[in-house]
């Protein structure tokens, strides 16, 4: 059975993947410092799944730490989910971001070197197209500035594992860039526990939703968009754990350096959202227009046609889909995962 070192994986998307994995006979190995997540995960991913993967409470920065887990586990490939990743938090403390997140893929890609593990999958963002020209994105548009530091800091690690891979073309890449992951695992057990007042979209409706929050704060109803909310793409986080695993398996072929979007392919404001939200689970969500928050784009979704092509994967769940499976997740965790 392959080892795969899945780092920040008792995250939001890093729990998701490792069901994933488990599911199509890999054996995870899980690395997690607890910054955003909670050990109580490891519990659930069992009930979930009859397996208890390994876990390290370990942070990706600390070398020692990590070299250890590689020297105790024959690894085969690594996903890469740890790191910081609040837009306006990246804003407002840049060097925190720019020190952990490229810290914890350098410290990666020397444990990789060491014990010659060749295979990565890096979680990237759509923010590395900076402000969108047009819409869709596709892979072959140029990485531009972004517009944040955290989507800086995915642009940065984008090069450097160009770089490790042009030095050494025994090493499989796959840079895989996120739209945004809602939803939850439909069991109800796992979902998106942010710390303190969430900062993404749908664990801030649902918080609404059963009445932990008051109301939603929409930022800005003025953008040129279908309702003047900004436009996302926002896929099902199980079919984005699924991207991960058709990924891993693209990398067994030995490719070389990969790049996939991972989205729906269609984009849907946030007032649309809300609907749905409301269509799917029968509540009410109130919401005031707030001005618009720094680093956001108008529209920003993606072409996953080439995903679709390379990988046989294409999202299968619908917008209500994951607006029930956050709802239900809420419902059943109101204080989140204890």
């Amino acid at each position: 059975m392959k080892k795969v070192l899945v780092t920040g994986g008792l995250g939001f998307i890093g729990s998701e993947a490792v069901i994933c994995l488990i599911e199509n006979g890999y054996e995870p190995v899980i690395i997690d410092n607890l910054f955003n997540a909670k050990v109580a995960v490891l519990d659930r991913i069992e009930t979930i799944t009859h397996f208890r993967p390994k876990f390290y409470e370990v942070d990706a920065t600390d070398e020692e730490a990590t070299e250890k887990v590689f020297a105790e586990n024959e690894i085969d490939a690594v996903i890469h989910f740890a790191g910081y990743k609040a837009v306006g938090e990246s804003v407002e403390k840049p060097l925190e971001y720019y020190e952990n997140n490229l810290e914890s893929l350098i410290v990666i890609a020397k444990c990789m070197k060491r014990h010659n593990v060749k295979n990565i999958i890096f979680s990237s963002s759509a923010t590395v197209y900076g402000v969108p020209s047009r819409v869709p994105l596709y892979e072959s548009d140029p990485v531009a500035e972004a517009t944040n530091p955290y989507g800086e800091t995915k642009v940065m690690i984008e090069r450097i594992l160009k770089d490790l891979q042009k030095a050494d073309p025994t090493l499989n890449v796959g840079i895989l860039r996120y739209f945004n992951p809602i939803g939850g695992h439909p069991s109800g057990l796992l979902g998106e526990d942010p710390n303190g007042i969430p900062n993404n979209l749908l664990p801030y409706v649902s918080q609404v939703a059963i009445g932990k929050l008051k109301c939603l704060k929409i930022f800005g109803d003025d953008y040129p968009t279908v309702d003047g909310t900004g436009v996302r793409d926002y896929i099902h986080v199980v079919d984005l754990a699924e991207g991960h695993v058709a990924t891993l398996k693209k990398l067994e072929e030995n490719p070389g350096y990969v790049v996939y979007n991972l989205g729906t392919g269609k984009g849907t404001s946030v007032l649309e959202l809300v609907h749905a939200y409301e269509k799917a689970n029968g509540v009410k969500i109130p919401y005031v227009i707030a001005p618009r928050r720094a680093g956001d784009v108008a529209e920003n979704y993606a072409d996953c046609e080439k995903a679709a092509k390379e990988l046989h994967w294409r999202a299968k769940f619908t917008i209500e889909d994951a607006c029930r499976d956050a709802y239900n997740f809420q419902k059943n965790n109101p204080e989140g995962i204890k």
